[in-house]
């Protein structure tokens, strides 16, 4: 729920009777009083924080001040990982910058999360490992979305393939079969038209089950649909988590 403040993403997570939380971290607004809130809402609803984003790193592969402010945050909050997508590239100078953003996470434990997508230079899960194969540091990890996931054109079976080490958490969501090849159609399909698990097209049972058996399970929603019908946080956050554990357990499933 990126529109709305990291305390009030809390807020509604604990109403909701989720365990953990992820936060959208904007820097220009993460001053003392909104690190003080949104801690205070963490430890009133006895949550963990599975992680904070984005660290987007630009064309040029730079890391600024803001990147930093992120980094910093999820520190600060408990994060046990942090998303990062990439514009540039060179993939020599992205797995410097995840270099770089990994000794920064290092001191609190926190992995740093590649993500591959269709609107970024990092598009496949190949490229994604051969980025973090070249940063060359333990807490750089793999980040799969199953919805980026199908708009790659892989298969839940490359996933058995894997390391669990490289695999701290996942993003889940439905959604359409396909999408048409254009960065305006991706973008679209990324913010507004994710469905809850089982409400869509995408082979999401098959992907978990090819991932490993603890990983931790982030929902990742955004919808326009869910939006449109749920504007208070609470109740979208119940109605995901509702709509998720239902298919989740129909599909045999265990989640705790």
């Amino acid at each position: 729920m990126p529109e709305f403040q990291p305390e009030e993403v809390a807020q509604a997570a604990g109403q909701a009777g989720y365990s953990h939380v992820g936060f959208t971290i904007e820097p220009e607004k993460w001053n003392r009083q909104a690190r003080r809130a949104t801690l205070d809402a963490i430890r009133a609803h006895a949550l963990s924080v599975l992680d904070v984003e984005v660290v987007w790193i630009a064309e040029g592969g730079k890391l600024t001040d803001d990147h930093k402010c992120i980094i910093d945050a999820g520190l600060e909050l408990g994060a046990a990982n942090v998303l990062v997508v990439s514009s540039e590239p060179d993939h020599g100078r992205t797995a410097d910058a995840l270099h770089q953003l990994c000794l920064w996470a290092a001191p609190g434990n926190m992995r740093v999360a590649l993500e591959f997508l269709m609107i970024t230079a990092v598009q496949s899960m190949d490229d994604a490992l051969a980025i973090i194969g070249k940063a060359d540091h333990p807490a750089a990890a793999l980040l799969v979305d199953t919805l980026h996931f199908q708009r790659a054109g892989h298969r839940p079976e490359e996933l058995e393939k894997m390391e669990a080490c490289l695999l701290p958490y996942t993003q889940i969501c439905d959604g359409n079969p396909g999408c048409d090849p254009s960065f305006e159609a991706y973008l679209e399909d990324a913010i507004d038209l994710r469905s809850c698990p089982g409400e869509g097209a995408l082979p999401v049972a098959a992907i978990i089950e090819a991932l490993p058996k603890d990983i931790a399970l982030s929902l990742e929603i955004r919808s326009k649909a869910y939006r449109d019908q749920f504007p208070d946080p609470a109740e979208r956050a119940a109605a995901v988590r509702k709509a998720s554990l239902a298919y989740l357990q129909q599909n045999g499933i265990a989640v705790r």
